[in-house]
């Protein structure tokens, strides 16, 4: 899936001379944390979030240093910190640098960017000019409709499942593929094998579980202890 599969695409901004007072509100209407700020042209050129008005002199949040911390930190600095707690317009506490991508950027990139600045939405943006925003939240309707639709799969045969199970095990670089075997029934899997890593159980469980047509998985697997060689059998031993 790329980003203009999942992106909102009605976004709410503002401009930089709009008043903090007016994104405030924005954000409190609408229920978002940030907006992002276009000039003029339509063209992207910042955003503001809660975490921009939070050092704010109205509320007595307004930055103060000790004299000794002062003397260290240059008077630019100082001014700017002045300016964001006291500017009445968007552009005196918005942030400049915006993380961006294009709409045809994989999801993969996406969550990675997220990841990286640690950012909850990331905007779309086609030729300087922002066309949508993806959040975390576009990214768990993604998450439910792949879900539903693969429920919604029609039914496999038992082989099918078979095959498909087993391609998994293979593709999965971790799995112990060549000790692992499976046995369908009615949509019903049983996963046989023996494993030396305790993680490994509930990540073959789960191969099995996302293969299209399964009802259930019965956890066979034998788990050696490889120091003691203590054998603990799965829950679905005695089935």
């Amino acid at each position: 899936m790329i980003v203009s599969d999942v992106m909102t695409r009605k976004v709410l901004s503002v401009l930089p001379t709009d008043s903090v007072e007016h994104a405030a509100n924005q954000m409190l209407e609408h229920g978002i944390s940030g907006l992002f700020v276009v000039d003029a042209k339509g063209e992207l050129a910042g955003i503001v979030t809660e975490g921009d008005l939070l050092r704010r002199d109205e509320l007595g949040t307004a930055r103060h240093r000790p004299w000794w911390l002062r003397v260290l930190v240059s008077p630019g600095k100082q001014a700017t910190d002045f300016t964001h707690a006291h500017g009445r317009r968007v552009s005196d506490v918005m942030t400049e640098e915006v993380v961006s991508v294009g709409p045809g950027a994989p999801l993969e990139d996406v969550v990675a960017t997220m990841e990286e600045h640690r950012i909850k939405r990331v905007a779309v943006v086609e030729k300087k000019h922002v066309i949508g925003v993806i959040s975390r939240s576009d990214l768990l309707r993604a998450l439910v409709t792949q879900v539903r639709d693969a429920k919604a799969q029609p039914a496999q045969s038992d082989r099918d499942i078979r095959t498909a199970i087993l391609a998994a095990f293979d593709a999965a670089s971790w799995a112990p593929a060549t000790t692992l075997n499976v046995t369908v029934a009615d949509g019903i899997v049983d996963v046989w094998g023996t494993i030396t890593d305790p993680n490994e159980r509930r990540a073959i469980c789960v191969v099995a579980e996302n293969a299209a047509g399964v009802k259930q998985v019965r956890d066979r697997l034998v788990y050696v202890e490889p120091y003691s060689g203590t054998v603990i059998e799965g829950p679905g031993a005695g089935v």
